[in-house]
């Protein structure tokens, strides 16, 4: 008979999870990571919390993150991205369904009447920087080949040596401020169809919006957005029954193209910004119809993009961005190679990095945003930090304040769970005008031990699986 000893055979991390599986306190670390539901990448913290009788100055209970197996508290990383964190993303998606959804039908904090407010779905595109390789509908690219979806030649330029790299890069830099110019001018249009001064106008309606960027294929961003129109106080109240669905869609219309930013630079010469000519506006109906845009249809439509958007683009998920110096030394060669900062790698001498696995198309707007983040002019657009994002350096998914509210459904969760691990410790439920809470903690890094990144990766499939079977009609 021959005995194998798994410690010389088995990898680094199957040894890891062997050694954590043997420890006494086994089974608290693997209820600390099945509450992180799979998380690949948890935030270690450092500290401790008390909480005390404000009458009495007696210590009812303390905790200190040192009590834990791994010496550190383990909280969710909170990354959106699918390919860095696939559960902390699917609660970003949910959020955002649920943010997008209240604001539509009701829920959250939202009054239900909201669904009788004028709602539109408006998408906003980037214009052109040169064509590129697509897929008409009824006739071959203009480079005479029937692209198969897949392609990977779809979004990339006919003729690269002539596209518009430097502009497309500050399209994407500048996309934020041209949503923000564009609902400036959106409210003006509004109070000019309904013949009366914006004063007047925000005196008895109010336009509330929940949008999410989504990638092009070309790598530029064009934004979907949920439009509503309000009472002055927000969705508790209705607009006047003169501020019309098509009042509401005939504004947005107008007030896209007027949206312009201008830019001139030595380098790149004096540009306008604005949104390209395709503008897509239609009406939200309510849930229940036959119409393809349902509040519930686009709910699910703005979470899907909330969380793929950029992983879908063939760009990086992470920052080539060096944090220490600020970038002041580092470089980005022809052929996509990244250096760090020579003053940063401890050694005096630049490492070269791998070869960044994207395409070329991806690569020449990277490298076009380290370019042009060389020059002064451009310096308050901070491209070289946003170089992985192709210069893109706003938030995925934005809302107006009275549209609704993620607050109430983290509340909830939290409270949630802080009720969950009271009943699981047996504490009494704490009474808040006798109790204070003090707490102290620090940031210990990010990430688990091998073998724990195993048992969370484990968490993740089992629960994948799970949401499958009950998808599929499981019981």
């Amino acid at each position: 008979m021959v005995t194998l000893d798994l410690h010389h055979v088995a990898s680094p991390a199957v040894r890891d999870l062997l050694h954590l599986i043997n420890q006494p306190d086994f089974d608290h670390a693997q209820q600390q990571i099945e509450r992180l539901g799979g998380c690949t990448e948890p935030v270690r913290l450092t500290g401790q919390t008390t909480t005390v009788d404000t009458a009495t100055g007696e210590v009812l209970r303390s905790y200190a993150a040192s009590e834990e197996p791994t010496g550190s508290l383990l909280t969710g990383c909170g990354n959106r991205r699918a390919s860095r964190c696939p559960a902390c993303s699917r609660t970003y998606a949910a959020d955002t369904y649920h943010l997008i959804r209240a604001g539509l039908f009701g829920g959250k904090t939202v009054p239900d009447t909201v669904r009788t407010h004028p709602r539109v779905f408006a998408t906003l595109t980037a214009p052109s920087f040169g064509p590129v390789h697509n897929r008409p509908d009824a006739r071959p690219c203009r480079c005479g080949t029937r692209h198969d979806p897949t392609d990977p030649l779809l979004g990339t330029p006919l003729n690269p040596a002539t596209y518009d790299y430097a502009g497309a890069v500050l399209f994407n830099a500048h996309a934020g401020a041209l949503w923000a110019r564009f609902t400036i001018y959106l409210l003006r249009e509004i109070a000019t169809r309904l013949g009366m001064t914006q004063k007047a106008a925000r005196a008895v309606l109010r336009v509330s919006f929940a949008k999410v960027a989504e990638y092009q294929k070309r790598g530029l961003v064009h934004f979907h957005a949920a439009i509503r129109l309000d009472g002055p106080d927000g969705s508790t109240q209705p607009p006047p029954p003169y501020a019309t669905v098509a009042v509401l869609t005939d504004a947005i219309r107008v007030a896209a193209p007027r949206a312009r930013i201008s830019v001139d630079s030595a380098a790149v010469g004096e540009r306008e910004l604005g949104w390209g000519q395709q503008l897509d506006v239609r009406e939200i109906a309510a849930f229940g119809t036959d119409a393809e845009f349902s509040d519930q249809a686009v709910a699910a439509y703005v979470a899907k993009y909330a969380t793929k958007s950029a992983d879908a683009s063939g760009t990086l998920d992470r920052s080539l961005f060096c944090r220490t110096c600020q970038g002041r030394g580092a470089t980005l060669l022809p052929h996509g190679t990244a250096l760090p900062c020579s003053a940063c790698d401890g050694t005096g001498q630049a490492r070269p990095l791998p070869r960044l696995a994207v395409a070329r198309h991806v690569r020449q707007m990277i490298r076009t945003c380290w370019e042009l983040g060389r020059l002064p002019e451009f310096a308050e657009l901070k491209l070289w930090k946003w170089a992985h994002m192709l210069g893109f350096r706003g938030h995925f998914s934005t809302k107006s304040r009275r549209y609704s509210t993620l607050g109430a459904l983290r509340d909830a969760r939290r409270t949630w769970r802080t009720e969950q691990a009271r009943a699981h410790a047996g504490l009494p439920e704490p009474d808040p005008t006798t109790t204070l809470v003090i707490g102290h903690w620090d940031y210990n890094g990010a990430g688990y031990s091998p073998g724990a990144n195993l048992l969370a990766a484990a968490v993740w499939h089992r629960r994948e699986l799970e949401r499958q079977f009950t998808a599929e009609g499981g019981c």
